[in-house]
């Protein structure tokens, strides 16, 4: 076990309240593509010239609302990773929330906190899981959409149904911000896991944290690196196959 991990390791032994924001990098090892690498959807030029639109077009409010179609063809087969499974990173948190007071803060959509077994969980941008009609507010399930071809209606109404996903040019729920704000404020551990932190208001949600132990674990460099404690970039995994 290397210096680092064992700092890391006291850190979360030595903690009461601890929050954990998470951002893409916890789910690649789950076969979710990251978003801002140089791989990812934001520069994936095959992906671009399929759709003909850049990311940050098609996963806009505007684009939803203008080419509802062409948004679900890009979200159903680009977004939704319905088959993919929690990996030892989602499992620790999960686990560690049996010994701790854990509050989790994703950025992510994909769920795979919930299914890991964690419970005080922040969907910060939403999740894939739920779905709303626009016009009725009646919910869907992620299968009641996928089964339709095309832009899913709802069965009551004959509106559209929206993910309950924050698109661009969307603001995030009030709730989300105040339940975040709130636990970071009171916790004595935050741990950065897979996040780039460029992601505003997520990447705001550390403002608030009163302490001084700051530990990010993540591939590349973030802007919050010299603040923090404790700065580990090496594969996630890794490091979580280390814990206990």
């Amino acid at each position: 076990m290397s210096e680092e991990i064992k700092q890391l390791q006291k850190m979360i032994d030595d903690a009461k309240n601890i929050v954990v924001l998470t951002g893409a990098g916890i789910s690649t090892a789950s076969g979710i593509p990251d978003i801002r690498s140089a791989t990812g959807a934001m520069n994936n030029k095959d992906l671009i010239k399929k759709y003909k639109y850049d990311y940050e077009t098609i996963v806009s409010h505007s684009f939803f609302m203008a080419r509802t179609d062409e948004f679900y063809r890009y979200y159903k087969e680009q977004m939704v990773f319905k088959n993919a499974k929690p990996n030892i990173a989602h499992k620790y948190l999960a686990d560690l929330e049996k010994r701790k007071n854990v509050t989790i803060i994703t950025q992510n959509i994909d769920g795979l906190h919930h299914f890991a077994g964690s419970h005080n969980i922040i969907e910060f941008h939403g999740t894939v899981f739920k779905n709303t009609c626009m016009d009725c507010g009646e919910k869907y399930s992620l299968e009641d959409i996928m089964v339709q071809e095309g832009v899913p209606h709802c069965k009551r109404c004959g509106g559209t149904i929206k993910p309950d996903v924050v698109l661009f040019e969307e603001g995030i729920d009030y709730q989300a911000i105040t339940d975040s704000v709130n636990a970071t404020q009171h916790a004595d551990l935050l741990l950065v896991i897979g996040s780039s932190l460029v992601v505003y208001p997520a990447a705001g949600i550390p403002n608030y944290f009163k302490g001084n132990n700051i530990a990010i674990i993540n591939k590349n460099a973030t802007p919050l690196d010299d603040y923090a404690k404790l700065v580990i970039h090496d594969d996630i995994i890794k490091v979580f196959e280390q814990l206990k």
